[in-house]
């Protein structure tokens, strides 16, 4: 019976297959949440000489994060008698659903996307600059002044970043001439866009740390001075959504990192191309993970206004000399 349905109306059986798609994809993202938050748990233990989970599910505690992840599940929800509710329950919603439609753009090798846009990059830019509405949302819905404070540091934070986040990859698209993610890739045929752009590169993972409010910039979580900042009030599985959002953004802003300085899933010799497109960018995943993991174990946390003045007064001169650099070496020399 389904399947007659769905062989007599192509549209509808496109779309089951794109959300059959879709729920796999959902399934890899949250098993990557998972062990992302576990590998980060041991690497951390590691650089500071400790053991890290090592109980729940054997001597690598490969359990351990499914076990909190079933703690929160059980958990009472909890919503303040002076929130305002409606804003309090869809907060959290507002904030993850951006952190997974930008996946729908990443091309993970030449044959596996979901949507290949002429604008993908851009597209990405806009899609993930929603989730401030979310963050925000859930500080001023809760009523409480850390939780605002922490939803205005986001705000601020999170804007004032984007700013160099899209002009150090104004480089890139110079020199591929393209905003497809695809098209980005093809251009690093002869040499990945890290070599070309180094400066672009280390303001691109700079202002990507930023946005992801990861030490040394988490300044609206900072537990020292807010408590836990803009979602101090949640609790359960609505707390859960705002931290599978951070890691899902984790996620996809590392896929975007490989894509656009490492060549994402091409060989870096041509004589390496036997092996699989697929491998080749889970090890450059990988690779970069292991930075953003390596970063949050090494770095203090900056002051609040240090951290503005860096984005307005270091990055923001830099990133506009490299535009202006590289449009001049590309109408000299290509």
């Amino acid at each position: 019976m389904i399947e007659e349905m769905l062989q007599s109306s192509p549209g509808l059986y496109n779309f089951a297959i794109f959300f059959l798609f879709g729920v796999v994809l959902l399934l890899v993202v949250l098993g990557f949440v998972t062990y992302s938050i576990l590998a980060e748990r041991k690497v951390m233990g590691y650089m500071q000489n400790r053991h890290g989970p090592n109980q729940v599910g054997g001597r690598f505690g490969l359990l351990q994060t499914v076990a909190d992840v079933l703690k929160l599940l059980l958990k009472e929800d909890i919503i303040p008698k002076v929130a305002d509710r409606p804003l309090f329950i869809i907060a959290p919603v507002i904030a993850f659903a951006p952190s997974f439609m930008v996946l729908a753009t990443i091309p993970f090798t030449d044959k596996f996307q979901f949507a290949d846009l002429n604008v993908g990059l851009l597209y990405y830019v806009a899609i993930s600059g929603m989730t401030v509405f979310g963050v925000l949302l859930g500080g001023w819905a809760s009523n409480n002044k850390y939780s605002l404070l922490g939803g205005a540091r986001a705000t601020a934070q999170m804007i004032s970043y984007e700013i160099p986040l899209v002009m150090s990859v104004l480089g890139v698209i110079l020199l591929s001439g393209s905003l497809n993610l695809n098209d980005i890739v093809h251009a690093q045929k002869h040499g990945w866009f890290i070599l070309l752009q180094p400066i672009g590169f280390l303001i691109f993972l700079t202002a990507s740390v930023a946005e992801l409010s990861r030490t040394p910039f988490d300044l609206p979580e900072s537990e020292s001075e807010l408590v836990a900042g803009y979602h101090v009030e949640y609790s359960g599985f609505r707390w859960a959504f705002f931290m599978l959002a951070e890691y899902v953004y984790l996620f996809a802003m590392t896929a975007l990192v490989t894509i656009l300085f490492f060549g994402g899933w091409l060989a870096p010799f041509s004589f390496l191309s036997f092996i699989p497109a697929s491998v080749w960018f889970a090890l450059k995943f990988c690779a970069v993970l292991f930075v953003y993991l390596w970063f949050r174990s090494t770095f203090p946390r900056m002051r609040a206004d240090k951290l503005m003045e860096f984005a307005w007064k270091v990055l923001m001169p830099i990133a506009l000399a490299n535009i202006f650099l590289t449009a001049l070496i590309k109408s000299l020399f290509f």
